[in-house]
């Protein structure tokens, strides 16, 4: 079965940082592009951030630019979302997708395969 599973999130003060995970399992990541999308309540999803199947392409939103990082370990078959100078605004659902093309795209529509999702939650 082909899944991805995001983990990571939690509650963090204004200012804190967190690292998402996305693993794979039932299938390699190594020629996807994948994506990190986010939805707030009341909100349209967001595309953030994606990385290129070698990790050499990269993209991210403005909202995010400049406090998060994306990046991959092949080997482990996971992504990371490195996020920093975190922001009340940031808070949402934000979850990973994995796209064949292996076109790095913030648009959620080319992308196959979906995560379930974790709650990020900024606060104080």
């Amino acid at each position: 079965q082909l899944q991805l599973v995001e983990s990571g999130g939690g509650l963090v003060q204004p200012g804190g940082s967190l690292r998402l995970s996305c693993a794979a399992s039932g299938f390699t990541l190594d020629r996807y592009a994948i994506g990190w999308f986010r939805q707030a309540p009341g909100k349209e999803r967001e595309g953030i951030s994606c990385i290129g199947p070698r990790g050499s392409s990269t993209n991210y939103a403005d909202s995010v630019k400049g406090r998060f990082t994306i990046s991959r370990d092949n080997a482990k078959n996971t992504v990371y979302l490195q996020m920093n100078s975190l922001k009340p605004e940031d808070t949402a659902k934000y979850s990973c997708a994995a796209q064949l093309t292996g076109v790095c795209v913030l648009a959620g529509g080319p992308y196959n395969y979906w995560g379930q999702g974790t709650q990020v939650a900024v606060s104080s």
